[in-house]
This record gives C-alpha cells, sequence and structure tokens, in this order.
C-alpha cells in the first residue's frame, strides 16, 4: 500500500536517545511504516532538508479538563509540539459530579489553577454525573492532539461524601470502599492513572483547602487496592512535604501497596532550598529497592508573569489601583497614561506581596528569558538608572501599550539560576512535566517549557554545559510516553503511531505570552506561540504548518494503557 504521507531528506532523532540520522519517513494508515532512504513517494510530502524529525512530544501534567469540553485545540500545548496530553491532575477535575455539587468543582478549579468561575460556568456542559459518563462525552469529541484523563480525588471525595468530603473530614470505611470501587472502574473506563493534592496553596479564592489536603493513609491505601486490582495507571501526587520522612513514607507504601508507578512533584523551594535534593534521594533509593517513583519537574522555573492586562502586577494592593482594576483594558490604559495617575499611585506605599519583590522581578522580553542574571533585576536597574523600583517597574509594564510583562519566578530559582533544575532534569529517576498547560490563564503560560526544553538546554544555555538535543527529545517524548503506558507512542519506529513534529532547529525560539480573549464568556488566557514548527502530524495527518492549523483533527480521547 502507497504511503499517504513521507517526511523526506530529515535528520531523524527517533526518541531513543540514539544519534540522530538522515532518512526518510513513511506513513501509512496513522502508523509507521517505513523509515530509510530514497523511499518511494507519497500521495503527500512534506520536505524536511535541514529539519529535525522527531517523535511528537508527550505532555504528562496538564489541567485541560474544561478546555476539552469545549474545543478542538488543545492550544498552547499543540502549537509546541505536544501530540498527547494527559490531564486530571493534582487531583481536580469534573468528575464524577452530582448536579448539586458543580458549583463547588469550579469554585475549587477557580481557586488552584486560576481559571475563573464565569469562564467555566458558561463553558462546561455538564452532560455527565460519572467518570465513565465524562470519558464518554470525551470520546465523541475531535482534537488537534490526542488527550487522556485522570480520576481527581478532590472530585471523587466530594461525590462520595458530599460536604463531608469537602469539609475533609475523615472518610468512613464504608466511604473508602466507595471512593476506591469508583477510581478502579474510572481507571477500568480508560483514565491512565488518579491524582491527589496535599498542599495547601491549592485552595477556593475564598480560602477553602483541597478537600483531599489531609486525606488519611487508609483512604489512599483503599483507592492504591483498587489500582492493583485494575492493573493500570500511575497516582500523581504533589506535596508540601512539611514533614517529608512522614510524607515519602507514606507514598513509598502506596507505591507497594498499588504496585503501580508514582509520581511526585519536584521543586526547589526558597524556604527549604535543599528539600528537593533530599526528595530526589529518597526517590533514588525507593527505585533502587525495585519500586517505581519518579519526581515530576519542570524545565524552568515555575514563574509569575505580571503585567497592566494580566491577572495580577506589583501595584494591584495600591488604592489608586484599585479604583481602576475592574475596568476593561483599553479604559484601565487611558487611566495609566495619565500622568497625574501615575504620579498619585506611585506614591503610595505597599506591599508588592511577591517572593523577594524587586531583587527577584525581571523584565521578560522577546524572546523571553527565564534565566535572567540578578543584575537584570528591577531593582539592579533601578540603582543603575537612580530611580525607585516601582518607578522603574511602571514604566517597563507600560512599554508595548501596555502589553509588556514583568517575570517572577517563584520556585527553581533560589540560587538566582537553573542549576538545580539541570541536575533535576538530567536525573534518570525524573520526568519532564509540571507545565499545567490550560491553568492559570492569568498569570503564566508553562505549558511551553517543552519548546524551552530545546531551545534553552540545547543550544542557548550560557552557563553551562549543554545537553545533545536527543538527549532532550527522548525526555519530551519516549520517556514520558511509556511513563504513563502508552508504548505506542514517542519513538519513530516502523509499527508506532505517526505523531511527529517537523522542527527547523535553527530558528527554534520562543516569542513572549501574548493575552487572547476566546474563553467563554470572553474569558482572558495567556498564550505563546513559538517559531519554528514546520509541522506536526498526530496520528499520520498533518494538524500544524508553520504554526497555523490545516483545519485536520484525528485526535482522540486514548483510554487505558497502549502497547507497543
Amino acid at each position: 500500500m502507497p504511503a499517504t504521507l513521507v517526511i523526506r531528506n530529515g535528520t531523524v532523532i527517533d526518541g531513543s536517545g540514539r544519534d540522530p540520522l538522515q532518512a526518510d519517513v513513511a506513513v501509512t494508515d496513522g502508523r509507521i511504516s517505513a523509515i530509510g532512504k530514497s523511499l518511494p513517494r507519497g500521495g503527500q510530502e512534506i520536505d524536511a532538508r535541514d529539519r529535525l524529525v522527531t517523535p511528537g512530544f508527550v505532555d504528562v501534567h496538564t489541567h485541560y479538563d474544561a478546555q476539552v469540553t469545549w474545543s478542538s485545540q488543545l492550544s498552547p500545548s499543540s502549537w509546541n509540539g505536544v501530540t498527547t496530553v494527559l490531564m486530571g491532575n493534582c487531583g481536580v477535575g469534573f468528575a464524577p459530579c452530582h448536579p448539586g455539587q458543580r458549583e463547588m468543582l469550579v469554585k475549587l478549579m477557580e481557586g488552584v489553577e486560576d481559571i475563573p468561575e464565569v469562564v467555566l460556568t458558561e463553558g462546561l456542559p455538564w452532560s455527565w454525573n460519572t467518570f465513565p459518563e465524562f470519558l464518554d462525552v470525551l470520546d465523541r469529541r475531535r482534537y488537534d492532539v490526542d488527550i487522556a484523563t485522570q480520576v481527581p480525588h478532590a472530585a471523587l471525595r466530594v461525590y462520595v461524601m458530599g460536604q463531608r468530603g469537602a469539609d475533609r473530614e475523615l472518610a468512613t470505611e464504608q466511604d473508602r470502599g466507595r471512593m476506591a470501587e469508583l477510581a478502579e472502574q474510572g481507571i477500568r473506563a480508560g483514565a491512565l492513572g488518579f491524582s491527589t493534592s496535599r498542599t495547601l496553596n491549592h485552595r477556593t479564592l475564598d480560602g477553602k483547602h483541597i478537600p483531599t489536603l489531609r486525606a488519611e493513609q487508609a483512604e489512599l491505601t483503599a483507592i492504591a487496592h483498587a489500582m492493583r486490582r485494575a492493573s493500570a495507571g500511575w497516582l500523581q501526587i504533589v506535596s508540601d512535604f512539611e514533614d517529608q520522612d512522614q510524607e515519602f513514607g507514606l507514598f513509598r507504601r502506596l507505591a507497594e501497596e498499588s504496585g503501580r508507578p508514582v509520581t511526585l512533584t519536584l521543586l526547589q523551594s526558597d524556604s527549604r532550598p535543599a528539600g528537593w535534593r533530599e526528595l530526589l534521594d529518597q526517590i533514588e533509593a525507593a527505585n533502587a529497592d525495585g519500586l517505581r517513583i519518579t519526581g515530576q519537574v519542570r524545565s524552568r522555573p515555575t514563574s509569575v508573569l505580571l503585567g497592566f492586562e494580566l491577572s495580577q502586577n506589583p501595584f494591584m494592593s495600591r488604592p489608586s489601583y484599585k479604583t481602576i482594576a475592574k475596568l476593561n483594558f483599553p479604559e484601565r490604559m487611558q487611566r495609566l497614561r495619565d500622568p497625574a495617575f501615575r504620579a498619585a499611585l506611585l506614591a503610595e506605599d505597599a506591599p508588592i506581596g511577591r517572593r523577594g519583590g524587586w531583587n527577584t522581578m525581571f523584565p521578560l522580553g522577546d524572546p523571553p528569558d527565564y534565566e535572567p542574571p540578578p543584575d537584570n533585576s528591577v531593582a539592579a536597574l533601578a540603582a543603575r538608572e537612580g530611580r525607585s523600583p516601582d518607578e522603574v517597574a511602571y514604566d517597563l509594564l507600560m512599554q508595548r501599550d501596555g502589553k509588556a510583562i514583568l517575570y517572577l519566578p517563584v520556585t527553581n530559582y533560589a540560587a538566582g539560576n537553573l542549576d538545580v533544575v539541570r541536575t533535576m532534569i538530567a536525573h534518570p529517576d525524573t520526568l519532564l512535566g509540571l507545565g499545567d498547560g490550560g491553568a492559570h490563564v492569568g498569570i503564566m503560560c508553562d505549558a511551553t517549557a517543552t519548546s524551552y526544553t530545546l531551545t534553552h538546554w540545547t543550544r542557548e544555555r550560557g552557563r553551562g554545559e549543554l545537553f545533545p538535543v536527543a538527549w532532550a527529545v527522548k525526555r519530551l517524548s519516549h520517556d514520558n510516553a511509556t511513563a504513563i503506558g502508552l508504548n505506542d507512542r514517542g519513538l519513530l519506529r516502523v509499527g508506532m503511531k505517526a505523531d511527529v513534529n517537523v522542527i527547523d532547529y535553527d530558528r527554534l525560539v520562543l516569542r513572549s505570552p501574548e493575552v487572547v480573549y476566546d474563553l467563554p464568556a470572553g474569558g482572558k488566557r495567556l498564550v505563546q506561540r513559538t517559531d519554528g514548527f514546520d509541522a506536526t502530524v498526530v496520528s499520520g495527518e498533518v494538524v500544524y504548518r508553520a504554526g497555523e492549523p490545516t483545519g485536520a483533527l484525528p485526535g482522540r480521547l486514548v483510554r487505558g494503557p497502549r502497547a507497543a
């Protein structure tokens, strides 16, 4: 049978970590049918001369749980070479859900993942109650990437326990049995995991903690046993690790009881700058003992983006700014351009409310710099210019017609560089993730950390040794795919699913994030494009050419693990 697509004359980086090779890649019926030189002509051809040809990337940490119900495009992830996304992370989601609990889950998602309530209220169709029914709804939709799900603990707990679950009461034996039964049902229906949150940072806007915060070992163990029975899925966990030995001991027992992989968020905090290393040592020891526990890491800092068009800025707590905060952006800019308003606001004294203050706040730039040196901070710029940091920050934010952005790294940047991140991402017991695509829509856009891994860590970083491109591609594709049980993708091999990127590596560059107003109810979100993706192919169909959608929507819900 003739190939439906041939990607010709490219530099093939197959996802295994092996050295690149010059070859053509042929695709037939959504699968890779041949890799070699001078393959016969296909029905469609892509000239990949001087281009990299890689597997599609697999993003294991997203929050597209709402976006998948109203949009066929999973941007910005799909703009950045991602061809499979895993959602339902951090214990939050919208299924299972009784009709009377919808508002509760909306408010939780609003607080935890910064998706406005009005967007969720208008956008979610709520045409499901149970988790399998939610999957059935997604199964009928079409996307520009494949999507996969996890059973979220917070939704499950509230579904079973009602207000008692929301109030974080202890689960009874009957509660635990029912949660385990429904978790197993979700895994058997096709979820690739179960997720939970144990962090104080996850709360509603009115301060209520996530229902799973202090879930006891007995509750989690019952669910772990359900996953053992289902023989599929992983456990995804985020924790503050306030008592690290006790918390990790619990997670280690869950890995033992479930017989399933466990993945934990791994970040460097300013309050415990060495805690990440201790946790990674514990993870390494557990793997040496035959368990499978991974630290999930981000290839750059967790950051908050500040701007006059965004959800937060350094002046939002000042009385003058509060008088204009609810104006639409053009009206707000009109006031901000007024010299008298500027003088009044700068004369007011109010904390900026963020770690490190002006010393750790930087102009983001275009292309953005996610590893800025200390002498590029707002405080350093102000000192050189003989002005106050307030003035400098205000004037920086007024650039680009008020759409300029200040960058505030909040984790992984305690020393003012990414040396710690380099150690994290190089470790064999870590996975690259935590991009949070679909969430934090007004304050961050880290879904592009996939592209950043290629640009910064294999080509641009000037502060240390770079990684080979083949290493980065393997980390973004094969390693993540196999970690969540999708062994049919992540490699360019004959018979594998034809998810492919064609990348102009020399031209690959991240653009500055921008605000678009394309959410339900006219809601805004930050998106970020990357130049240099010549083509992205999902299941053998070209979904993007030169960064623009082709209209093809071959993406589907993935139910359950896949064999190679």
